[in-house]
């Protein structure tokens, strides 16, 4: 891998705007966060809303490419800045929806995330100067909501830890369409740099009840068909259990980080090594893997420095 995270991805990815249902679409873009779009009788939801409203700004052109109804909500499906620094750009949104526990996370977390996510993804930030600050929920809540746009319903809930601790996931019930943030990615690797482990598996378990017909991952293309669902899932399931188990068995094995992490790459590269982002994830989520294999429940908050100094260690091993 040559070059910190994603500092040497600066090719731009080809945007993709695929209609999943009436008035469902989902704006995705080769393996970079997807953005979800529904739309009802009086107004639309945005779920996720990229990393800079720069990048919202073409959004907002492709939403307008399908209607002129007004965007009314902005709903977080976590606090990672990827998805969330973009907000300030839907500027008639009534509010800014997020779960109670991922607010306090952007309170506890969130200015450290945004200075390390602008330094791993610079093309992603290309439009920093854009962002205002950090992005504040408006509305929260704990367990589930109904949000209607009209007559649609839109469930939101937080079915549980995984890809963080305050995962938001959207259901339009009259369309069986699930919007499942990055608790489920397609041809992509999970990003479990802040991840419950243990956690995760059981969230996918949550999900699968949904039997959704259609869901827009984190990342990755938009799946429609319940087949493709179900790749969807028992890839993301099979990716996350395989990081795990491994770095458990080294942890049990009285192995260092390194040792683990050199263990995992060899059982991961091959089956795993062409998903996107895949060298840019795995030290930090093997740093992640090591700290909740030993007790560590509450992921070390990571920041720029730390973020820099992980990386010499386990991709340069270098101490």
């Amino acid at each position: 891998m040559s070059g910190f995270a994603s500092t040497a991805d600066m090719t731009p990815k080809k945007v993709s705007f695929k209609k999943l249902g009436d008035g469902l679409y989902a704006y995705t873009a080769e393996g970079d966060p997807n953005t979800g779009v529904i739309i009802g009788d009086d107004g639309v939801m945005i779920v996720d809303a990229q990393a800079t409203p720069a990048m919202a700004q073409d959004v907002i052109a492709k939403v307008r490419s399908v209607t002129d109804k007004p965007i009314r909500y902005v709903l977080l499906s976590h606090y990672h800045a990827v998805r969330v620094l973009g907000a300030s750009a839907y500027k008639d949104a009534h509010a800014i929806l997020a779960s109670d526990e991922t607010r306090k996370l952007i309170v506890e977390r969130g200015a450290q995330d945004m200075a390390s996510e602008i330094g791993r993804f610079p093309r992603l930030f290309q439009g920093k100067e854009t962002i205002p600050g950090l992005t504040w929920p408006t509305l929260t809540f704990t367990g589930e909501i109904s949000v209607w746009l009209g007559k649609r319903e839109v469930r939101i809930s937080q079915p549980g830890r995984g890809h963080t601790a305050g995962d938001t996931i959207a259901y339009v019930p009259d369309a069986g369409v699930l919007f499942s943030g990055d608790l489920v990615e397609f041809r992509s690797a999970c990003y479990c740099g802040d991840a419950h482990y243990e956690d995760w598996p059981k969230t996918l378990r949550k999900l699968k009840k949904y039997d959704p017909v259609a869901v827009v991952p984190g990342r990755g293309d938009a799946l429609i068909g319940r087949p493709n669902v179900a790749a969807a899932f028992t890839g993301t399931h099979n990716f996350l259990t395989t990081l795990y188990s491994t770095v458990q068995a080294a942890v049990e094995r009285g192995e260092t980080l390194k040792q683990a992490y050199d263990q995992v790459r060899r059982v991961m590269d091959e089956p795993f090594g062409h998903y996107a982002i895949y060298e840019h994830c795995l030290p930090f989520n093997v740093s992640r893997a090591y700290d909740e294999a030993r007790g560590i429940d509450h992921p070390v908050i990571w920041t720029a420095e730390r973020d820099v100094a992980m990386w010499k260690a386990l991709e340069k091993g270098q101490s």
